[in-house]
């Protein structure tokens, strides 16, 4: 018996990806057909086998796959419960045309550390707000696909440059409100996106999206202080939303801005959060 799909599809708003696909099929079979990026392909569930220039390959959980852009493949489950699967539609100049014949030579990468970037790009480009995120994931994961593509060695490099990061914290510190992308760091700074984080996450033990995001935090707790309401605190501080907000203001302070607004210090009585764990 068929199953039907089930599909989630959108175009995030972060440079270099044009299309996210989550989808489930039991019967399906794509015949062979062409994209005009690199599709970068997760199997969560099942095992997809495919042609790629007349060599049958398999995609499953153990593999990231990445298919270059203009050459034709086809696909289809081969258990009889399907597959389930995430895809990246990546912009052909993130890897670059000169990497197509490499990919087509050796499309599949067993390769635990590049599998977990992908989650967590995944897991952001599904949060609304998290652009900033999804942009050092994706920067690393690029550099780990053309490590693989140029047959180097995938690894993290050491960087020490603390001018540079002292640079990229001037420019988050003066625009964490309205955001900055990694790219446009990168091009203000002249450096690669993957150097920038890793001089800072060395300089300052935290990466850049995280600081971003806790002087974010500083900001609504002053707002909440002076008793502006949370779903305008959350606009004031540069959060996509007020769960937006929520989200990232419990997970660092382990309370919600509810709890944190209602209880707020007031000039001569003493603050109390109710349920909150630790300290401030």
């Amino acid at each position: 018996m068929s199953g039907s799909p089930h599909v989630r599809v959108w175009s995030p708003s972060v440079s270099g990806i044009t299309e996210v696909l989550h989808a489930q099929f039991t019967d399906h079979a794509y015949p062979m057909h062409t994209h005009g990026t690199w599709t970068l392909l997760t199997v969560d569930d099942g095992i997809v086998k495919y042609d790629l220039d007349r060599h049958e390959h398999g995609a499953f959980r153990q593999v990231v796959t990445l298919l270059p852009p203009d050459v034709a493949h086809n696909g289809c489950p081969v258990t009889p419960h399907g597959f389930r699967k995430r895809v990246l539609y990546l912009d052909p100049a993130q890897l670059g045309e000169h990497l197509i014949g490499r990919a087509v030579d050796r499309p599949a990468f067993d390769d635990a550390a590049l599998r977990r970037r992908i989650d967590l790009l995944h897991a952001r480009l599904a949060e609304p707000g998290n652009e900033f995120a999804a942009e050092v994931h994706l920067a690393f994961v690029a550099e780990r696909l053309q490590a693989h593509l140029t047959r180097r060695t995938p690894g993290v490099a050491a960087v020490h440059d603390p001018l540079i990061a002292r640079r990229l914290r001037d420019l988050l510190d003066e625009r964490f409100v309205p955001g900055v992308t990694m790219r446009e760091a990168a091009g203000i700074l002249y450096a690669h996106p993957t150097y920038l984080v890793r001089a800072f996450s060395a300089a300052f033990g935290i990466g850049p999206h995280q600081y971003l995001v806790s002087r974010r935090v500083d900001l609504a707790r002053r707002l909440l202080r002076e008793g502006m309401p949370a779903r305008e605190v959350a606009v004031e501080a540069g959060f996509y939303d007020q769960a937006h907000l929520s989200r990232h203001f419990k997970r660092i302070l382990g309370f919600n801005p509810g709890q944190y607004g209602s209880s707020a210090l007031r000039p001569g009585r003493p603050s109390h959060v109710t349920g909150a764990s630790g300290r401030p």
